[in-house]
């Protein structure tokens, strides 16, 4: 399964699998407690705020000055466009690890390569004019490469009936305790889903870079199926356990092993929050998986052939990613009327699938 090789231009044409929207993504919580009540949660930028968290520091020479920033109601893709104007160089020469949210406020490095010249006289005044804030500066030999942050620190503010809810507390100490489901935020599918069919259109007709330059509709649609796969698993509760067969995810890292049979001593640091149970991010490749967890994720071809084969066909190469998350250095705070919740959470990780589990809004 997940099995394939690319195909030429004259590939057959693939019809498009049918796909309602908004999916109907279970939460975990529901069960024990019900819905969550109504809630804002990003009424002003400044009730969104993201750190990223590098394990390393830049080296203090090299042809690259990194920057890192504050950005306020500002995109990634945006900040890195102004930072190339006024330094004077393509787009391209700008180097970032993760896209951040634009209504909120961030915190991330940039790059821009400079070979042998410093930085444009009053650089950080003009940015500072452009809504971003240079916190500190140094150089390095290299240019900053997309997902070598370790994580992500949020700061959140909720207000609303939720936030005067008796059972927010409940539900949170509940995600601290067990972690939450590692959903694919609604941002990853663009506004209202539209990057989804755009996919499903673009996969069927065969995938060219071309028309999918970033890789977007390529992640929209692996997306999708993780998504799929996870809310299977929520449904029937596995979704935080070990099943036979299944690859298993060390809290924290990137190492993986197959759990055969889960025995006590699995089962038990599964519960504590060590190891998680993995899902598949389909493409070209054997999985690990097996027995009963290679059961769950052959459904998949079974329900959504023609995007698994246009992922195939684009060339796309198997991954894992993890069925569960830990929250970081948890924190909640009630202020006059609001509650603040803090987190961090591993880059990939979206903070939209912690607000779903606690919070009640049109865009979770």
């Amino acid at each position: 399964m997940g099995k394939g090789v690319p195909v030429s231009e004259a590939a057959p044409r693939l019809e498009p699998d049918a796909i309602a929207w908004p999916p109907t993504w279970p939460r975990v919580l529901d069960a024990e407690f019900g819905p969550p009540s109504a809630g804002e949660y990003r009424a002003t930028p400044e009730d969104f705020q993201v750190a990223e968290v590098l394990d390393f520091v830049p080296e203090g020479e090299g042809e690259h000055l990194w920057l890192n920033i504050e950005k306020r109601d500002l995109t990634t893709a945006m900040a890195v466009r102004e930072l190339a104007r006024l330094c004077e160089v393509a787009p391209r020469d700008v180097g970032y690890s993760g896209m951040k949210d634009r209504v909120a406020v961030t915190r991330q490095w940039l790059s821009v390569q400079l070979p042998g010249r410093g930085a444009p006289a009053g650089l950080n005044e003009a940015l500072a004019e452009r809504g971003i804030r240079v916190l500190a500066e140094a150089r390095h030999p290299r240019k900053l490469k997309r997902g070598v942050h370790r994580a992500n620190r949020f700061r959140l503010r909720i207000t609303g009936a939720a936030a005067q809810d008796p059972a927010f507390e409940a539900r949170w100490a509940q995600l601290v305790e067990r972690g939450v489901a590692n959903y694919f935020g609604p941002q990853r599918f663009g506004p209202d889903g539209r990057n989804l069919p755009r996919a499903r259109s673009l996969l069927a007709r065969g995938w060219r870079k071309r028309d999918d330059r970033d890789g977007m509709l390529l992640s929209a649609a692996r997306s999708f199926l993780f998504n799929e796969l996870l809310a299977g698993r929520v449904h029937d509760g596995s979704w935080n356990r070990l099943l036979a067969g299944e690859v298993a995810i060390l809290d924290g890292t990137a190492s993986q092993f197959r759990a055969e049979a889960p025995d006590a001593e699995l089962d038990a640091r599964a519960a504590r929050l060590d190891l998680h149970p993995s899902g598949i991010l389909w493409g070209i490749g054997d999985s690990v998986a097996d027995k009963e967890a290679l059961v769950r994720e052959a459904r998949l071809p079974e329900r959504y052939p023609a995007l698994c084969a246009g992922l195939e066909q684009a060339g796309v190469r198997l991954a894992r990613r993890s069925l569960r998350l830990r929250l970081g250095e948890p924190c909640l705070t009630r202020g006059e009327n609001a509650l603040w919740l803090a987190f961090s959470l591993p880059r990939g990780a979206f903070a939209t699938a912690v607000l779903r589990e606690l919070i009640a809004h049109p865009t979770l």
